[in-house]
């Protein structure tokens, strides 16, 4: 990292550009120097914005000085606060999506490629954890309507989603008797493991673990009548959100992701006050955690969502009525 003297963000935190780089299912990691602040841990690689820089031109100049690579496309991933006993720190992180040149250690550091999978296994500086998670989740969530579409119409188009890419589903099923949601949850889920998606449960954590999913997905009362993470770390936790005290709620649980939503105006929930896109950034402003805008989204917004501090978009009619429905998937990447 450059050792200029660096810029301080508004809360006194130091503002870090940090840039994910991934390679199929590896990410590129860098370790720190035994001289630097969390020596020895492997990190995702960045640096220090200088006074007067934006966060893009940090992140371009920080990775051509450390990995000797020119960044071509870049898009916002996530926001992290930390705050370390001797140093806060504000990790403003960036997937980086195309570039040039071979990324190696340039500064002598030691750089290597990590499977996704591996990198919670590994030591990583505290605020890094939190990039994990949003580097292994997608840009989109998909949530199921099969109540509407009928059970054999959505198998029939889940399937053309997860050919398409789809890689993370909620399976919302409100109106459906319990043993017939858990006939329903066997076969999605055999569905997303043949195209290895993950799925999870708007269902009770017991159901999660008897269905074999991949995690939960707490509504709104669910979440509240919790006080403890409801599942161990090697299953997902989402939430449903819709406020700041129920944001504060599904922090304090430690839950991996939220949907926060409305964000626009939606015909299922009409009597719901849209957020906006400004309440909405304000309220991703304060969460260490990947964020799905849901109400009203189509592709168009997925810019916009980033932009306000999204991981992505969560869609429910925008998949199911779409005319070109892979066009969709392959849209939110």
């Amino acid at each position: 990292m450059s050792r200029s003297t660096p810029t301080i963000a508004a809360d006194g935190a130091v503002h870090v550009a940090v840039g994910v780089i991934v390679d199929g299912s590896d990410v590129l990691l860098s370790k720190r120097s035994a001289d630097s602040h969390q020596a020895g841990k492997w990190e995702f690689p960045g640096g220090k914005l200088r006074s007067g820089e934006s966060t893009r031109e940090a992140l371009e100049r920080e990775l051509e000085e450390e990995l000797g690579i020119h960044v071509r496309s870049a898009y916002p991933l996530i926001q992290i606060r930390h705050a370390y006993p001797d140093l806060q720190v504000f990790l403003d992180v960036w997937r980086v999506t195309d570039y040039d040149g071979v990324p190696h250690g340039r500064e002598r550091q030691v750089v290597d490629w990590v499977n996704q999978d591996r990198l919670m296994k590994l030591e990583l500086p505290a605020a890094n954890y939190t990039i994990v998670m949003a580097t292994r989740l997608p840009a989109l969530y998909v949530i199921s309507d099969s109540h509407r579409l009928g059970p054999a119409e959505f198998l029939q188009k889940l399937e053309r989603a997860l050919r398409a890419g789809a890689r993370l589903l909620q399976l919302r099923e409100p109106y459906l008797p319990e043993q017939e949601y858990r006939n329903l949850a066997l076969q999605v889920g055999d569905l997303c493991r043949r195209h290895h998606a993950k799925l999870l449960l708007n269902a009770t954590a017991q159901i999660v673990v008897d269905c074999n999913a991949h995690g939960v997905h707490l509504n709104s009362q669910r979440l509240r009548a919790l006080t403890t993470r409801p599942l161990g770390e090697d299953y997902y936790v989402g939430a449903s959100v819709h406020n700041e005290e129920e944001l504060e709620i599904a922090s304090r649980l430690g839950v991996d992701f939220v949907a926060l939503a409305p964000v626009l105006a939606t015909s299922s929930h009409a009597k719901a006050t849209p957020l906006g896109w400004r309440r909405f950034e304000e309220l991703c402003a304060h969460m260490n955690m990947p964020v799905y805008a849901l109400g009203g989204m189509r592709t168009e917004h997925l810019s916009m969502a980033r932009d306000a501090g999204a991981q992505g978009l969560a869609m429910i009619s925008g998949i199911w009525d779409a005319e070109d429905m892979e066009g969709v998937i392959s849209s939110c990447r």
